[in-house]
């Protein structure tokens, strides 16, 4: 049983769809970096921040992490009580619970979060602090997933934070969901959201994502997933640093290290830049 602790943060909204946070659900199911941390853990807590007036985000992330990994245990945390009564309604398996808890996690160490639609209605200065908070009660070696989607999730991004800062940002979007990838801006994390101007790295990587994605109008007939594939690839072409293998990108994800995007950094191609 955790510790009780005073929740640290406000309500979310509540708005919540099934099915919403589908695309980072998948991610995390197939990432390297969450394989290595809830694989070799005897019995990986997850916790889920802010899952709003309906649990059934929370319900699909512990189903869809428990195909893969067996031993995950996951808890949805929330600020307001009525919220948490009315998912407990509904949490029938041992490995999946709810409590109130904000940014200090209700006093547990899980070793990943994902916390989504949370930050949106913060400033952007408080964002770091809200990340320090969650990070000083990850576990060591542990992984903040912090991000933002629209209301039925086509549209989604997200950090990857550690304790040694952010390491990456990743848009994950149906392309047939959009005239222009730039779309996705209006979806960004809080920390990028209000970075998207000009001088700002944010805006040349979505400017040459967009130019990318005209260039690759010729694969229209193929299918906007035809044309995404070769919008990305036209992007490595010009030198961005894209991590992921192709058959991330056929998913409609494009990922990119943090210092490529950091708010402040020169809006300039990031060829041979440093964090």
């Amino acid at each position: 049983m955790a510790r009780r602790v005073t929740p640290l943060g406000v309500p979310t909204r509540g708005t919540t769809n099934p099915n919403r946070l589908r695309r980072v659900d998948r991610w995390l199911t197939g990432s390297a970096e969450v394989a290595r941390l809830l694989g070799s853990a005897p019995e990986p807590l997850v916790v889920d921040l802010g899952y709003g007036a309906s649990p059934v985000t929370t319900v699909e992330l512990a189903r869809r992490l428990r195909i893969v990994y067996p031993k995950v245990r996951v808890l949805g945390l929330e600020i307001d009580p009525v919220r948490v009564a009315t998912a407990r309604t509904v949490a029938d398996p041992p490995w999946l619970d709810f409590d109130r808890g904000g940014f200090e996690l209700a006093g547990t160490s899980p070793i990943l979060v994902r916390a989504f639609n949370v930050l949106r209605q913060y400033d952007e200065s408080e964002v770091a602090g809200a990340w320090q908070a969650m990070l000083d009660r990850i576990a060591p070696g542990g992984l903040l997933v912090e991000g933002t989607c629209n209301e039925i999730g086509r549209l989604c991004s997200w950090v990857t934070v550690t304790h040694d800062g952010p390491r990456s940002l990743t848009l994950s979007c149906n392309p047939s969901a959009f005239e222009s990838p730039s779309t996705v801006a209006e979806r960004l994390p809080k920390a990028l959201i209000h970075r998207n101007v000009s001088g700002e790295r944010i805006y040349a990587l979505l400017s040459t994502l967009d130019a990318c994605w005209a260039a690759a109008a010729p694969l229209s007939p193929y299918g906007p997933r035809a044309r995404w594939v070769e919008a990305v690839r036209l992007l490595v072409e010009r030198g961005w640093p894209v991590i992921g293998r192709r058959s991330r990108w056929r998913l409609g994800e494009l990922t990119v290290p943090w210092h490529t995007v950091k708010p402040g950094a020169p809006g300039q191609a990031p060829v041979g830049d440093t964090p």
